[in-house]
């Protein structure tokens, strides 16, 4: 595989599609482990001021953190490793591993950026593994807007409405997709059964580990390891 026309490719968009790039079986067997997991119906995991203001409903788990050893096969891909460091540069850091729940019937992730984008050089970046197929029958597809990891701050404004540009993505099983965390992105709501993705967040040499600690929304930017609003945002 050829790394540097889709790193180029990111760096242009601020995100990457690349299909079939996990194994099959490798994807059902994480897939069963996750399912098994969460159950039929996990609880919310963030605050009620959280899931209000941010129009956000997605339950976090973080495998690794919890002895879930069969994740770790897919940090030992090499392909991965090396997209990634002709991304990021040779002195790239793994941040954490992050699997992402919706119930049926839930908002998704209103628009947001997963980091502050203050400083060019640091950002995490969005590694996402789907280990089954998103798309209109399940609804919760990632929607991003190409180009706006250049933009700054995600403008104050409707945390839902449409903005122009914007692309909705519907990765197949086995989908690897990228996504600078100063992107403007967003999840729709989730129609189907559940909806859910993991992600090996990875970042460049010289960016801090709490780099996600701080999430810019339209309406607020919000500190996870204090679970409070630091900035009210109006239009």
């Amino acid at each position: 595989m050829n790394y540097r026309p889709l790193a180029e490719r990111f760096w242009r968009d601020g995100y990457l599609v690349v299909d079939d790039f996990f194994d099959p079986g490798l994807m059902a067997a994480l897939d069963r482990t996750i399912v098994d997991y969460f159950g039929d119906d996990p609880e919310f995991w963030h605050t009620e001021e959280f899931l209000t203001k941010s129009k956000t409903e997605v339950i976090p788990w973080f495998p690794q953190n919890e002895g879930a050893s069969d994740f770790d096969a897919v940090d030992r891909l090499e392909p991965l490793d090396l997209l990634t460091r002709e991304i990021l540069g040779d002195d790239w850091k793994a941040l954490y591993c992050m699997v992402m729940f919706s119930k049926q019937g839930t908002v998704g992730q209103a628009w947001h950026q997963d980091c502050s984008p203050e400083s060019e050089e640091k950002f995490n970046l969005n590694r996402l593994m789907y280990t089954r197929t998103i798309d209109k029958a399940t609804g919760g597809q990632t929607v991003v807007v190409p180009g706006t990891h250049r933009l700054g701050e995600l403008p104050p404004g409707d945390p839902w409405a449409d903005i122009d540009g914007q692309v909705v993505l519907e990765p197949r099983i086995g989908t690897l997709v990228l996504v600078h965390g100063h992107t403007w992105h967003r999840v729709l709501p989730v129609t189907g059964e559940f909806r859910f993705s993991t992600n090996y967040r990875a970042m460049p040499a010289g960016t801090p580990d709490d780099i996600t600690d701080v999430c810019v929304y339209r309406n607020m930017r919000y500190r996870f390891s204090t679970e409070s609003v630091i900035e009210e945002r109006t239009q």
